[in-house]
């Protein structure tokens, strides 16, 4: 089954009162885990963006981050949290950068919200374009279990539109992979409070 078959399936079912997500699943084989080198953190910006509100954040002196007040957060193991589970993305400015990697990194890292560094210098039209991207980005990770799981998209979204980022997501999911498409077992598309449905390769 293709993904546009996938998704017409999906939309026969019980809608619900609020916007589902699209998931892709991506279950893996013959890779092991214990290795370094397959702990896999990819970022992918999907053609059609993800059909829902993305939060994006700037660490900047604009935005109230000084040294101190990083400073600060660090030291409070509660706020540190709170914080690095607030947004879907962190960008930072070139100049703190160094600074957020000493007091906050311990806290973003294992979550994988590690800031993208900005340009130096760089104008507000520049950032509000990285934001944009940002908005339709997705992570492929790969950390303790053999499959990749991640949104591709809404009901708010044509189906041509989601089977477009579905099969974009594969291709570049088969990429990250050291052997390729040779360790994926099987793909599935499901919707937030649905069953998977299997798709072809």
């Amino acid at each position: 089954m293709k993904a546009i078959e996938a998704l017409t399936e999906l939309n026969k079912l019980e809608k619900r009162k609020f916007s589902q997500t699209y998931d892709l699943i991506v279950n893996l084989r013959n890779i092991d885990l214990k290795n370094p080198e397959n702990k896999i953190s990819k970022e992918i910006v999907l053609p059609h963006g993800r059909g829902k509100n993305v939060s994006v954040f700037v660490i900047s002196e604009q935005n109230g981050f000084t040294k101190a007040k990083l400073d600060d957060m660090a030291e409070n193991k509660k706020e540190a949290k709170s914080f690095a589970k607030k947004y879907d993305f962190l960008l930072g400015t070139a100049d703190l950068m160094p600074h957020i990697g000493k007091t906050l990194g311990r806290y973003l890292a294992p979550i994988g919200k590690m800031p993208q560094p900005l340009p130096p210098n760089a104008s507000p039209a520049v950032i509000e374009g990285i934001k944009k991207r940002k908005e339709s980005t997705v992570r492929l990770k790969l950390k303790n279990m053999p499959v990749f799981q991640l949104q591709v998209g809404s009901e708010s979204m044509t189906p041509e539109q989601v089977a477009e980022n579905t099969e974009f997501a594969i291709k570049e999911a088969v990429a990250a992979l050291p052997k390729g498409r040779a360790q994926i077992k099987n793909v599935s598309l499901k919707k937030t409070m649905s069953k998977p449905i299997k798709i072809e390769l």
